[in-house]
């Protein structure tokens, strides 16, 4: 079926793209305002950069949210990241859906920002909706059970409210900088089971995507009856959060693991292995890893969720295709296989396409900003694990965005912003069909490797 032209209007991913930078500008605005800093005034460069990272559910941030921000700014930036969160393109799907109903055209847009069947929008838009309100409400509800008698009734439930979203919607933002238990991030509940484990399952439910777990919903948690794409990301997800914690425990025991039992080292390293796919808190500081636990890190900010998730990166199913693929290359075999079923060769183009997209923002914004900032403090290895978190919207840092210059902050602020809208603009590029038949040109060999 041929999907209709829009010769006249824009793209729907331009919209897409348009109403992040609407968000994003919006907040920019709200941010310079006097009253949302507790100092009366924050320059605009540093608004924006805020506004970005938790429109684009980063994490980066050139001041301490906890400190610098008033409620009144603390509550514009939550607001970002739950639009951020939810998603622009959920927005445009329920104003369609209220206005005019969905086109094929409209539909085949929003399954591709949220990865499903183009069946079943109205349904999903609904369970997208109901089903952040319903986890980030939970979540609150657990955290509170702590933060409660930590910080009174009143902050307790902000902090509650504020870290359950800011958790579910992989953004990392934290407020605790500033209090009497804050010591950077999560770090001061870095043994408490209850806290580090209720913000790990956001996390994870939040970067799985809206249609897997509508997919276990509908299956009453019977994998047998998942679609194949649920069984394949939850099998890969599940090995990346394993082999990540047990890494981690291996690399760290006596680096920055040391002086915690078993038990802590245990829970620091699911906590590291979980939140450096996309979330940004840490509850042990990136700074005081190792080497392999920083290149560790660094890989999985590289991946990433799930498409159709809050989280960033590459995504999981890309990073699924290539493996086997390469595996396929390695086997001679002219298919694709993933489990036991054999997937479409244009998929591995696609993901290899976005594979290289990602590497060649990394390394070239790591490279003009080191090129910005020749004599200031910070290493090669900082500027380039600053550059993989804001491009894979993750927020860890090794304390290096509040010394960067206005030029470098703008590197990162067009980072986040194409690890959060621009690369899905890629993707539908690289998926849509042509009009007209493509050409093949001769067959000739070529050496590689």
């Amino acid at each position: 079926m041929k999907f209709p032209k829009m010769k006249n209007r824009m793209n729907v991913w331009g919209y897409l793209a348009l109403g992040y930078l609407a968000v994003v500008l919006l907040g920019s605005i709200l941010l310079v305002l006097p009253f949302s800093s507790k100092e009366g005034g924050t320059s605009y460069i540093d608004a924006l950069f805020t506004s970005v990272s938790a429109a684009c559910v980063t994490g980066l941030v050139p001041f301490e949210t906890g400190i610098h921000w008033s409620l009144f700014g603390q509550s514009v930036i939550l607001g970002l990241i739950q639009l951020g969160g939810l998603g622009f393109m959920t927005f445009v799907s329920i104003l369609l859906l209220i206005l005019r109903g969905f086109g094929q055209y409209e539909r085949r847009a929003v399954m591709q920002a949220v990865g499903g069947n183009p069946s079943g929008v109205k349904k999903l838009v609904r369970r997208i909706v109901i089903g952040t309100a319903v986890f980030e409400i939970l979540g609150a509800a657990l955290l509170s059970i702590r933060f409660i008698p930590d910080y009174g009734t009143g902050q307790g439930i902000w902090y509650s409210f504020f870290h359950s979203i800011s958790a579910f919607c992989n953004a990392g933002f934290d407020l605790f900088a500033g209090t009497e238990l804050g010591t950077g991030s999560l770090s001061h509940y870095a043994g408490d089971p209850l806290v580090s484990l209720t913000i790990c399952a956001l996390i994870i439910v939040g970067g799985l995507g809206f249609c897997i777990w509508g997919d276990v919903l509908d299956c009453r948690l019977r994998f047998k009856k998942f679609q194949f794409y649920t069984k394949a990301i939850l099998i890969v997800n599940t090995l990346l959060l394993a082999v990540g914690t047990l890494l981690y425990m291996l690399f760290e025991w006596e680096s920055a693991y040391a002086g915690m039992d078993f038990g802590e080292k245990l829970l620091a390293a699911f906590f590291s292995s979980t939140t450096a796919r996309t979330a940004g808190f840490y509850t042990v500081d990136p700074i005081t890893m190792s080497d392999s636990g920083y290149l560790l890190t660094v890989i999985l900010m590289f991946i990433g969720g799930s498409s159709g998730s809050t989280a960033g990166g590459i995504k999981v199913g890309t990073f699924t295709v290539i493996v086997m693929g390469m595996v396929a290359a390695f086997r001679s075999s002219r298919d694709l296989n993933i489990g036991n079923r054999r997937v479409d060769t244009k998929l591995l183009y696609q993901a290899l396409g976005i594979f290289v997209a990602y590497l060649f923002l990394i390394l070239t914004a790591t490279m003009i900003i080191c090129a910005i900032e020749p004599d200031g403090p910070n290493t090669f290895a900082q500027t380039l694990f600053e550059a993989a978190s804001a491009l894979g919207t993750v927020g860890l840092s090794m304390g290096y965005t509040a010394t960067l210059s206005w030029a470098s902050k703008l590197v990162l602020i067009t980072l986040m912003y194409a690890g959060r809208a621009g690369v899905l603009t890629l993707v539908f590029a690289l998926s849509k069909k042509r009009d007209s038949a493509e050409i093949r040109r001769p067959i000739d060999s070529f050496f590689i490797g």
